[in-house]
């Protein structure tokens, strides 16, 4: 009986089923529809979606390098004493404003920060301006911890210099919020002790630059007031320009004025800027009634002239009346009338007062 001849089976890939993009009956006649994507499209396509991601991620880049992009910054993480803040004072009813309009509407204006490294405390932003806005934060966020107040909105630039961050903060405090000339002299003073100027007047032009010559100038007599009084001023932001002026007026006629004021602020009790103000009012008026005193008393100098000057009082003449008065000018608001025969002086005009009195009293006793 003849052997069966054993057959082998097929190898199982003849079996399955035709590879995923590929036909089954060879390439001749696999479907077009279905044919896999070329190298070379593949390769192009990753090199177009990674140029446009960096692309993407230089023009953030370059805009958060020029300060172009709002972001959101702890306020934990925030140096606040990063520059020498100018202004001095926050006046509470307006940061009660403010608050009130941070809580409803959010924050709508962005402050601006500098990146600092290397701090041990954690900080790692400086506070270049928005003062107010982070403060009023900061309380909005100590009253109840709500999420939301819990960081800011915050512009990162990077000043040349520290020159250009001092200037950005001022400037920016300009635009909103109008800054005494106080508080914009005495920036200008600690800037310069800082090492941030080489000398008071670069500090002027530099934090005022675009200031006009004599607002400039007034600023820089501010910086004398700054100079003598700023350790014992309480409310220096409330002093005028009026009045600033006339205390450096006198502090460069007076060379004891100064010591004298600082003193009376020291003795005085000054809880408002009001009682503040009056002590510095009343220690000008004192002074000037005192010059005015002074020039009343004191011998009025000849005036130089070619001619013989004649007496401001002249003696009565051979021919004159018994009773005629002679009268001179011999202040401003001061007139002096003279009858010889009656042997009487009077004294008229706006300068005369009770002050006037009495100190006609002490000379004449001393006389």
């Amino acid at each position: 009986m003849a052997k069966r001849k054993r057959l082998t089976p097929a190898q199982n890939s003849y079996l399955s089923g035709a590879p995923e993009g590929k036909s089954a009956l060879g390439p001749a006649l696999a479907s077009p529809s279905a044919a896999a994507p070329a190298p070379i499209a593949q390769v192009a396509s990753e090199a177009a979606s990674q140029a446009a991601l960096q692309e993407l991620s230089d023009v953030l880049s370059n805009a958060r390098a020029k300060g172009l992009m709002v972001e959101e910054i702890a306020l934990e993480a925030i140096d606040e004493t990063h520059l020498v803040r100018d202004r001095i004072s926050q006046d509470e009813e307006e940061m009660a404003a403010l608050m009130a309009s941070l809580r409803a509407r959010g924050q709508q204006t962005p402050i601006e920060v500098v990146p600092l490294s290397g701090r041990r405390d954690g900080k790692s932003w400086g506070l270049i301006s928005g003062w107010r806005r982070l403060s009023a934060l900061r309380r909005l966020y100590a009253e109840n911890s709500e999420p939301e107040f819990s960081q800011i909105k915050a512009l990162v630039i990077r000043p040349d210099s520290a020159e250009a961050a001092y200037v950005a903060m001022v400037e920016e405090n300009e635009i909103r919020v109008n800054l005494s000339h106080y508080e914009r002299a005495r920036i200008a003073v600690r800037a310069l002790k800082e090492g941030v100027f080489p000398t008071q007047k670069k500090a002027l032009q530099g934090l005022f630059a675009n200031a006009p010559r004599a607002k400039r100038s007034k600023i820089g007599s501010f910086v004398t007031l700054v100079e003598a009084l700023d350790a014992v001023l309480y409310f220096p932001a409330a002093i005028s320009e009026k009045l600033g002026l006339a205390l450096v007026r006198q502090m460069g006629e007076d060379a004891e004025f100064a010591p004298r004021l600082k003193a009376a602020l020291q003795l005085a009790a000054r809880p408002t800027a009001v009682e503040e103000l009056a002590v510095l009012t009343a220690a000008l008026e004192d002074l000037q009634n005192e010059q005015a005193l002074k020039a009343r008393l004191e011998p009025q100098p000849p005036e130089e002239s070619g001619a013989e000057i004649a007496p401001q009082i002249r003696q009565p003449a051979a021919e004159t009346a018994p009773q005629e008065r002679i009268s001179s000018q011999i202040a401003a608001g001061l007139r002096l009338g003279f009858q010889p025969d009656a042997r009487r002086i009077e004294l008229s005009g706006a300068a005369v007062d009770a002050k006037l009195v009495e100190d006609l009293k002490v000379w004449l006793r001393q006389r």
